[in-house]
């Protein structure tokens, strides 16, 4: 009987954060290797190397390499993006406490109104969107304003600088993930095996940590997914909680 995908995201993604999984599975192996008598570092081991197997016959090692090596890199850049926003909106709140109109429309037009929130909760998309309108719609004269009640001109340059930095490390991103073979079904099955596999354990494991809530993330497929490809992912199953 044929299977079907149980699992909504693109192959690649699913693969890729099953390989996340996987890792963490590994790295925790010492404190679950208790809950279970086949949670063993040998079983861990193995479930990574079938993934990686996975990967290999989906994409090619290739083009595995690079695609590791372009969210990587997407990652990388993540982190210090939200820090300097979140700080730069944090002074433009102090610096125009006085003039609440004034901080409104500049919170809007740079584009914090609508995205700041969403990137606060680790949104990619909106990440790249709120740095786009920040580029787009910071006029000189605006800036000219928001320096002359004391920002340091060098965080708004990085800011700018990360608009178009991100926006293409996304779309390399994006480009590789896009890079598929012919699917066989004997390669679905294999992938559906890994997605019902890792979702196992990712049932046990969140529930090993229902009271961590750092380490029961890591046992959460689609926040796993989410901070991999980014955005906000309605099509996602999430992982059933017990």
């Amino acid at each position: 009987m044929k299977k079907t995908r149980s699992y909504s995201c693109k192959d690649v993604e699913m693969l890729m954060a099953s390989k996340t999984i996987a890792g963490s599975f590994k790295a925790n192996i010492s404190e679950l290797s208790p809950v279970r008598t086949d949670w063993t570092e040998q079983y861990a081991t193995e479930l990574i190397a079938r993934i990686d197997t996975a990967i290999d016959t989906h994409l090619g090692v290739d083009a595995r390499k690079e695609l590791r090596n372009a969210t990587a890199n997407l990652i990388a850049m993540l982190g210090p993006a939200r820090r300097d926003l979140s700080f730069l909106k944090t002074q433009i709140d102090e610096d125009f406490r006085r003039e609440s109109a004034r901080r409104e429309e500049i919170l809007r037009t740079l584009g914090f109104a609508t995205h700041l929130k969403a990137v606060q909760t680790g949104n990619q998309e909106a990440l790249i969107q709120l740095l786009y309108q920040f580029k787009t719609n910071l006029t000189e004269p605006l800036r000219l304003d928001i320096e002359g009640k004391g920002v340091n001109p060098a965080l708004i340059n990085r800011i700018v600088g990360f608009a178009d930095t991100v926006s293409q490390a996304n779309v390399v991103q994006e480009s590789y993930k896009s890079t598929t073979k012919e699917i066989s079904q004997e390669v679905i099955d294999t992938f559906v095996d890994i997605y019902t596999e890792i979702i196992g354990i990712c049932k046990i494991a969140s529930a090993y940590y229902r009271y961590e809530p750092l380490k029961r993330e890591q046992f959460t497929f689609a926040k796993v997914l989410t901070n991999l490809v980014g955005g906000t992912r309605s099509t996602i199953s999430p992982t059933p909680q017990p």
